[in-house]
């Protein structure tokens, strides 16, 4: 398949197709910016600001190089129009001149890693110094020009370290490679020293000739140190202590209440420095006190409309569907069954008879079954007593036990080869073995057999019992928490854990159910990786024993043995074999479809107040007419009784979080987390990545009416570069491998595509070309270049990001005007996930002791949400708080000059639905209105979606999602969240209802209903 993708299947439903310019026009008073200058044909804004940028200058100070919208710009010393020396896809940042202004070192993620590049001041001259699979970041020239002084995680540390290229023989060596995290490397001005911070608390000084190391900075107070540089008379560093940013010299403080970026100074003297802040490139003279900016201006092209057709999946689509979200299936060890999860019911399937037979199906979340080697039973993942623990069914009678009640979540859980032992990991990520007991309650006590790891994938057992094997990351560093996912074995008898790569430099795909998985003569060792599948010949203990070689060549996820020389996977929804002794691949016929459920009745609502998700102030005594799922009509009230009684409630549209991940915890959550966003009068989520299957069986089950919850819009695993940090994302190594990825996006229906931070720019470029072909729109962590290259959204204000900082906030949280100017005249939207409005709970624990958070919060979820609200009272709450204040003010700019901000929170790395309305508190603590708030968690996600209408809105046509709220939210938005019923579709919830099946101990030990 290529990057020309068809669009015929995403848009021959009956599905709303929206017009590209319902997502990227651009507002009225954005379009009349003076900034705005047609050049060449194509639109450019004029920026004089930049966020975070660095600059250095040559020895005199006339050649002044900066970095801004991930490019290179050259200006003189008294400033002027700047000139553009790199483009787009270098994705350059941090130059350093040469001490004579002939040329400038920086860094590049062209290939998908840093590494180091020269070009001369007037843009000729372009050459790449190093190569390879590491990172080689932050480079200075050495004095004399001969060298490059750089840091890089290619030494044997596991973390950076500071490493010399000599530019004659091309040759590295290593200066200083310890276990600790050392960055930002300076010469000092005779060549003969190197300084670089040490973990961010401490600045080093390397005497280059005795390999001497003297500490010559040490952080105090919770205080962290950046950029440090020798001047003649000491050495100077910025120092960021909770919201204060400050260039210090020496031990004296030498800037004056300014935002200072954290990066070297440029010393032209003892008495006057080039460095960066508030913006601006400035110039300190210490002996008058005085300060000037260096005024530049940078032409930049920008994309103001996104000419695509959105596909937008039909909400309202009765007729049956084929179940594609088949999620972790299992394989019987004689071949002839298969277990899976869809449709919020565990299945059975006989191979040969395509129709399933649904073996667990309470309205709780059942998940992940694995087959007892007899094949009489199953263990699998219940909830129905309160939390997640693990229960056995006898496939014969039906019977069933609960295996564990122990504290937290056993999840994930695989049978021993010899039936006497499961292994499975709790909410933490640890993996435990267990014996089986005999009855309920009864067996052997858990042992821990591996450390807390991070989202690992699911457990395999080797023949013998002896060794077990799993996928967890192993990053290249602490500084970056990047990696790959290994396949990571452990020796039960001695506890010995070992990492291997599936090929060098490589990834699992998905750390969840794309391996590794033990054939069960114990030959080989099967995954994913690059999507397609692979196996590898192992010893008894998983050692490798010769070379990988691929066996599908198809889109592969989920594998499971049938036999040993046969694989199980999932191909796009479908259930596929694959012979690894060669053929062709055959499909597993499976007759299992669902339907949107039909909502027959017409109801009344008679509203005492309501706020259609537009006015600017509230309607009273209206009579809200829904016929079936939508909004058949808003009248005044009328005689004769009503169906639903809100005549002292206010009505409002459903919220809409348009940032959280529904699986990054979900095995932990299980049922109580659809309940929970509705509690709260969340009725739409969006997420920008999650499992593939988790997330579709989830997305099937809610619109089937199978699953209680909010309305689900989601994609799949996000495509990101060679390394990976979540088990969510696609760690994809080259163009071709972005065929399969977009097969899989396309076939499957995602709601948008995410790219995530290590996609290099000309893979998003295709990733964004290709999507917009076939009616996805998509977002990412980057401003620029995505917006000049059609990206549709920014998620966060500046979230995790590959250079380790931000480009779009500082380290204290503010943005400039380049960020500013770029997000409203692109119309690109933004994402604030404002992670501290948590402070918020020093002032009002409400939300945090609500009987909603404490009922339908697992037990360890609540311990740290009480934790989150006792540190808010902290005294580092204090930088919090201006942090916070300055992120709202970022995106409340954006917001007024007609940019596109929609609300959301990255739950569950923010706390599930109560985390949105802190959120809100927040915007309109620092400066939202009411109004303004609600409009981002409503209206303005909606149009993002592509259901500008029937989302987010109170009005004839919309979809009847309604939230039913005691007070006034637009004259207090803490009414928001005092949430007394709320409806999806057409169904009526209350939140006595919602939090019934984890009320009491007895409703959480209710017996399982098969």
């Amino acid at each position: 398949m290529s990057f020309d993708l068809n669009r015929r299947d995403l848009l021959r439903s009956s599905g709303v197709v929206a017009a590209a310019a319902a997502l990227g026009s651009v507002p009225a008073t954005a379009a009349a910016a003076p900034a705005d200058a047609e050049q060449g044909g194509k639109p450019r804004v004029e920026l004089t600001e930049g966020t975070n940028i660095s600059a250095s200058a040559s020895a005199d100070g006339k050649v002044i190089a900066f970095d801004l919208v991930t490019a290179i710009w050259v200006v003189g010393e008294r400033g002027g129009t700047a000139r553009r020396l790199t483009d787009d896809l270098a994705d350059a940042t941090l130059p350093h001149v040469a001490a004579d202004g002939s040329r400038i070192v920086f860094q590049s993620y062209r290939d998908g890693n840093y590494h180091l590049w020269t070009v001369r001041p007037d843009g000729s001259g372009l050459a790449q110094l190093t190569k390879g699979a590491y990172d080689h970041r932050e480079p200075r020239f050495s004095p004399d020009g001969k060298s490059v002084v750089f840091t890089s995680d290619r030494g044997n540390t596991g973390s950076y370290g500071v490493f010399r290229l000599d530019l004659a023989s091309k040759q590295i060596t290593t200066l200083s490679d310890t276990a600790a995290e050392q960055a930002a490397p300076v010469w000092s001005p005779d060549g003969t020293r190197v300084a670089y911070t040490v973990d961010e608390t401490a600045i080093d000084v390397l005497d280059i000739a005795s390999g001497a190391v003297t500490r010559a900075v040490t952080a105090t107070g919770g205080a962290k140190v950046y950029g440090p540089a020798f001047a003649p008379n000491g050495l100077s560093y910025m120092r960021l202590t909770g919201a204060v940013a400050e260039l210090v010299l020496g031990d004296k403080v030498i800037s004056s209440d300014e935002d200072v970026f954290g990066f070297a100074a440029t010393w032209l003297s003892a008495d006057e420095a080039i460095y960066t802040s508030n913006g601006h490139l400035r110039r300190r003279k210490l002996s008058a006190g005085t300060v000037a900016d260096i005024a530049f201006a940078a032409s930049v092209p920008v994309t103001t409309r996104r000419v695509y057709r959105q596909f937008v999946r039909d909400i309202t689509d009765r007729r049956a569907q084929a179940a594609r979200g088949i999620a972790s299936p299992v394989v019987s060890a004689d071949g002839k069954q298969i277990a899976f999860r869809a449709l919020n019911a565990l299945w059975l399937l006989k191979i040969g008879d395509a129709r399933p037979k649904r073996i667990v199906s309470d309205g709780y979340f059942n998940s992940d079954p694995d087959f007892a080697p007899d094949g009489k039973s199953l263990v699998y993942v219940s909830d129905r007593a309160g939390d997640a623990d693990l229960w056995v069914r006898d496939l014969a009678s039906g019977a069933e036990r609960r295996l564990t009640g122990l504290s937290g979540a056993q999840l994930t859980p695989r049978f021993s080869p010899d039936g006497k032992r499961i292994a499975y990991q709790d909410h933490d990520g640890a993996a435990w073995i267990v014996d089986l007991p005999q009855r309920e309650d009864t067996g052997g006590t858990p042992k821990q057999v591996t450390p807390t790891l991070f989202m690992p994938g699911r457990i395999t057992w080797s023949p013998d019992g002896g060794t077990i094997a799993l996928a967890a990351v192993k990053p290249f560093s602490k500084r970056f928490r990047e990696g790959t996912s290994q396949i990571l074995t452990v020796d039960l008898a001695s506890g010995a854990l070992t990492y291997t790569e599936p090929m060098p430099f490589a990834s699992i795909a998905a750390r969840g159910d794309d391996g590794p998985v033990w054939s069960p003569d114990g030959k080989h060792l099967a995954f994913v990786v690059e999507s397609t599948a692979w196996i590898v010949p192992v010893d008894a203990r998983g050692k490798f024993t010769g070379a990988a070689r691929q066996v599908t060549r198809e889109v592969t996820d989920s594998l499971a043995w049938i036999g040993s020389d046969t694989l199980l996977y999932l191909n796009n929804g479908r259930l596929r074999t694959q012979s690894i002794k060669g053929g062709r691949a055959a499909t597993i016929p499976l007759d299992l479809t669902w339907k949107r459920p039909e909502v027959k009745e017409k109801a009344v609502i008679r509203a005492g107040a309501l706020w259609d998700g537009q006015a600017r102030e509230l309607r009273r005594n209206v009579d809200i007419i829904v016929d079936g799922d939508r909004i058949e009509g808003v009248v005044p009230t009328r005689p004769g009784r009503a169906t639903v009684d809100a005549s002292k409630l206010t009505v409002m549209p459903g919220l809409i979080d348009s940032h959280n991940h529904w699986h990054l915890r979900g095995r932990q959550w299980g049922d109580r987390q659809g309940r929970a966003w509705l509690a709260y009068g969340i009725t739409t989520t969006r997420s920008p990545g999650d499992p593939v299957y988790q997330m579709l069986e989830t997305r099937e089950a809610l619109d089937a009416g199978a699953q209680v919850g909010p309305r689900f819009f989601a994609t799949g695993e996000a495509i990101d570069g060679s390394r990976v940090y979540y088990n969510f994302m696609r760690p994809t190594r080259s163009l071709a491998q972005l065929d399969l990825e977009l097969e899989r996006a396309r076939e499957l229906q995602y709601d948008m595509i995410k790219t995530y931070v290590r996609l290099p720019v000309e893979y998003q470029k295709r990733v964004i070309d290709a999507a917009h072909r076939a009616g996805m729109p998509l977002s990412s962590h980057y401003l620029y270049p995505a917006e000049h290259i059609g990206m549709d959204g920014m998620e966060h204000t500046g979230a995790t990001n590959r250079l380790g900082y931000s480009h779009t906030v500082s380290r204290l949280g503010r943005a400039y005007a380049d960020a500013i100017t770029l997000f409203v005249r692109s119309g690109m939207s933004i994402t604030p996930t404002l992670f501290n409005s948590s402070v918020l709970y020093a002032d009002d624990r409400s939300l945090v002791e609500d009987r909603r958070t404490r009922t339908l919060y697992p037990s360890w979820e609540y311990e740290r949400l009480v934790k989150k609200a006792d540190d808010a009272k902290l005294p580092a709450g204090e930088a919090v708080r201006a942090m916070l204040k300055s992120n709202v003010d970022m995106v409340l700019r954006v917001h007024r000059g007609g940019g596109l901000v929609i609300a959301g929170t990255d739950a569950p790395l923010d706390n599930p639905a109560i985390s949105l309305h802190t959120n809100l508190r927040a915007m309109v603590r620092y400066g939202f209105t009411p109004h303004e708030a609600l409009t981002t968690a409503t209206g303005n996600t909606a149009r993002w979606l592509g259901h500008h209408g029937r989302l987010g809105v109170v009005a004839r046509g919309a979809m009847a999602d309604l939230s039913f709220v005691d007070g006034n939210p637009l004259a207090d938005i803490n009414a928001a969240a005092a949430v007394r019923q709320v409806m999806v579709g057409g169904v009526l919830h209350t939140v006595d209802d919602l939090l019934k099946p984890f009320a009491t101990p007895a409703a959480r030990m209710a017996p399982a209903k098969v």
